[in-house]
């Protein structure tokens, strides 16, 4: 398939490198003109816009990769629906549930193909561990850990991030709230508290949220990017789901632990890739696979837009509940 990619920051270098081995990008969209020119040199496109609209318009391609920060996700989404073009959005999906499910609608309506890049969840490890709750390896799951805690300075690489009124629940939780999601189910209610112990950045570094899920379990999911460890664990996400027939474990180092034994599920480095970033590299290429054989397929993707829709709430329910200090209700918003 051919596709295009909108937004050339430092994510959308991995799903490029990504994209060479799964599908040809014939165009790609930025309004840096230096990073476009940079971007286009390293990956050998010809083919470079700096408006979308007129990208879309010459069209010659199949999908398009949105990779640009969150205001502009609606525009560019009702822009791929209106040219009949699947789209893989990044995340957050949306600043609002509004636009959020206008973009669902506009998608629906086109029938076109429209999936949220949540990544974490197509990490191997977490997708082993998912994979073996699904299967019954614990029993029925009632109680789950899900934590991501770092010192490690991602303002380096994203420094938007340090000037956002939101941080972390929305850049890091929306992920961590996902595997929740995935491993437990949808959730009914969500309570949060949040912190900001950064005093140079603008939101908040830590997050604790308790979740009330549709089947009666509890899951708890705390995120810090204040959290001094050593050795660092970034970017891991560490499980921990007690089941009535046994415990799952992912520790530090990708170490799995099942009520049979334990194992090693250390991602591989791809050729392009680099640690410590080397196990979201890895889930770039396996969503963006996962991607394109649902449209070939003619199904849903698993994060699909009117899944993520579900993933969002969690995040705006947790921003409620912080704010106002109680417990939300996913059907509040």
């Amino acid at each position: 398939m051919r596709g295009a990619l909108i937004g050339c920051g430092f994510f959308a270098q991995n799903q490029l490198h990504a994209w060479r081995d799964l599908a040809q990008i014939t165009a790609i969209c930025d309004r840096d003109p230096q990073r476009l020119a940079e971007t286009a040199a390293r990956f050998g496109i010809t083919r470079t816009y700096d408006d979308a609209a007129r990208m879309f318009a010459d069209g010659g391609f199949d999908f398009v990769d949105i990779a640009t920060t969150v205001p502009s996700h609606r525009p560019l989404v009702q822009m791929a629906a209106a040219a009949g073009v699947h789209a893989i959005c990044q995340k957050p999906f949306a600043e609002t549930m509004a636009d959020a499910r206008a973009m669902v609608t506009a998608a629906e309506s086109a029938g076109i193909t429209l999936m949220v890049h949540e990544n974490f969840r197509w990490q191997s490890a977490i997708r082993r561990c998912i994979d073996a709750v699904r299967g019954g390896a614990i029993g029925t799951p009632f109680f789950a850990r899900v934590s991501f805690r770092s010192g490690y300075d991602v303002f380096s690489g994203q420094p938007y991030l340090a000037t956002d009124q939101r941080f972390i629940i929305q850049d890091l939780g929306i992920h961590i709230l996902d595997i929740a999601r995935a491993l437990m189910g949808d959730a009914t209610r969500i309570t949060a508290t949040t912190r900001r112990i950064n005093p140079a950045i603008r939101g908040e570094d830590v997050a604790t949220m308790l979740l009330q899920h549709a089947g009666g379990a509890t899951s708890v999911v705390d995120c810090s990017y204040a959290t001094r460890r050593v050795p660092e664990t970034f970017p891991e996400t560490l499980l921990e789901i007690d089941g009535d027939r046994g415990t799952l474990r992912l520790d530090a180092g990708y170490r799995l632990t099942l009520p049979e034994g334990s194992s090693d599920l250390s991602p591989p480095v791809l050729p392009w890739a680099s640690r410590p970033w080397h196990n979201i590299q890895e889930s770039v290429l396996l969503i963006q696979r996962h991607f394109l054989d649902c449209i070939a397929a003619g199904i849903q993707p698993e994060t699909s837009g009117a899944d993520n829709l579900r993933t969002l709430a969690l995040v705006e329910g947790a921003y409620l509940s912080a704010a106002e200090g109680r417990s939300v209700a996913l059907d509040e918003l």
